[in-house]
């Protein structure tokens, strides 16, 4: 591309703001210009549900890169700026001002929305969902002082972090879901229990399977959580029940949406010179040989990068293992591996569990498809490269923790 071409990132999250980092370290000259539509500077979302969310990291700490980055480097961030359609054939982009601007190269990286529930009393004061950094500074806000009956729904990542966190504030807690086992559906029964316990050690309440019925209120203020078998008492409550991607953009401007906005494993929409990263792209990966769509931190960086060099016309391919991370009460974790290949998958575990120091290890078809390290540190290089290589492995011996990674 020559130095008087425009790229335009539409959404100021982390994954457009590593593609605009990485347009300029691959030494592009042209424009570059990021249209977030929250107004703040391109921000990290996992610190929203952990270290700022628990007050051990300053505001500070959530942005991508701090405001002289941006004009060190050319970088026009416009922040508040919607836009509103995308004319894909004329190279145009109309904002809600009716403003239009054009681009020879766009990437979307709109992200994902909290899904909300549709139930009578939804609209209730406090009742939360945790998406932004507004929505992650107003909870932190009503939970801190503690006291307070917390009833969260959903069992996934974030209503497990928003429990460990409350009850660090002393609140009690509450949480209810539709699996019988917290984190079932990633992790399966067995390590699923294993956040379970630890959760119940700590004191939080589990009400599973539960479904949602409403909530009660009481001048406008929510005071309970009603369920298909009982109401439980709250005063503020978390919905934690995953997230919708943003692609009403790419829908109305004709381009194909599945599970995301579909994008080949360069990163290319169904559309000429459209580019998508990030949370709202459901990306073929060329291991898996199909499309995948991660809503993870590592995810939002490595796709940026590849999305950026694809806009240089550079040979590449999103082929990463998708990664994440999680902190609760005296756990840490990092979790390694494809989800389309966990199914069915023998799970292997090397260490205690019982004392939650392990590395639990998915094998399907006599390879390592995915590995969990527990309370286990400076191994996820090597679990990630058990991974990658896809060479048969002897359960006996990847269980053994004497017999070092790189022999199993």
């Amino acid at each position: 591309m020559s130095s008087n071409e425009t790229i335009i990132i539409v959404g100021g999250g982390l994954a457009g703001a590593t593609a605009a980092e990485t347009l300029r370290d691959e030494g592009f000259t042209g424009d570059v210009r990021i249209l977030a539509a929250e107004p703040h500077l391109p921000y990290l979302r996992p610190p929203l549900s952990k270290e700022y969310f628990t007050g051990k990291a300053e505001r500070d700490s959530i942005f991508v890169h701090p405001a002289a980055w941006y004009a060190e480097h050319d970088v026009d961030v416009v922040s508040g700026a919607e836009v509103t359609a995308i004319d894909t054939q004329a190279h145009e982009l109309t904002l809600a001002d009716d403003s239009t601007q054009r681009y020879d190269k766009l990437l979307l990286a709109t992200g994902a929305a909290p899904r909300r529930v549709r139930v009578e009393g939804a609209d209730a004061d406090g009742i939360h969902y945790l998406r932004t950094v507004e929505d992650s500074e107003r909870l932190h806000k009503e939970l801190a002082a503690g006291g307070h009956r917390l009833v969260v729904v959903g069992a996934g990542w974030i209503g497990l972090e928003v429990a460990s966190a409350a009850r660090g504030y002393g609140n009690e807690v509450t949480l209810i879901g539709r699996e019988t086992i917290p984190l079932q559906g990633p992790l399966g029964d067995e390590l699923g229990a294993v956040f379970q316990e630890l959760h119940e050690s700590n004191g939080v309440v589990f009400k599973l399977p539960s479904d949602l019925v409403s909530f009660t209120q009481d001048g406008g203020r929510v005071t309970g959580v009603v369920t298909d078998s009982e109401t439980l008492p709250a005063d503020i409550v978390v919905v934690g029940v995953g997230a919708v991607p943003n692609v009403a953009l790419a829908e109305s401007a004709g381009m194909t949406v599945e599970n995301g906005i579909a994008v080949d494993a360069q990163l290319r929409t169904s559309a000429a010179d459209v580019f998508a990263a990030g949370d709202v792209a459901n990306a073929y990966h060329p291991v898996v040989e199909q499309r995948m769509r991660n809503e993870h931190w590592a995810t939002a960086i490595a796709s940026g990068k590849v999305a950026a060099k694809s806009m240089l016309d550079q040979a590449v391919a999103f082929d990463e293992i998708p990664y994440f991370y999680t902190d609760q009460f005296d756990l840490g974790m990092e979790y390694s591996g494809y989800p389309p290949l966990v199914a069915g998958s023998q799970v292997v575990i090397r260490g205690d569990k019982a004392a939650r120091e392990f590395i639990a290890f998915w094998v399907n078809g006599g390879r390592v498809v995915a590995g969990m390290n527990v309370n286990v540190w400076d191994v996820n290089d090597q679990v990630q490269e058990l991974i990658r290589s896809a060479r048969p492995v002897e359960v006996s011996r990847l269980a053994d923790p004497s017999v070092p990674l790189a022999d199993v």
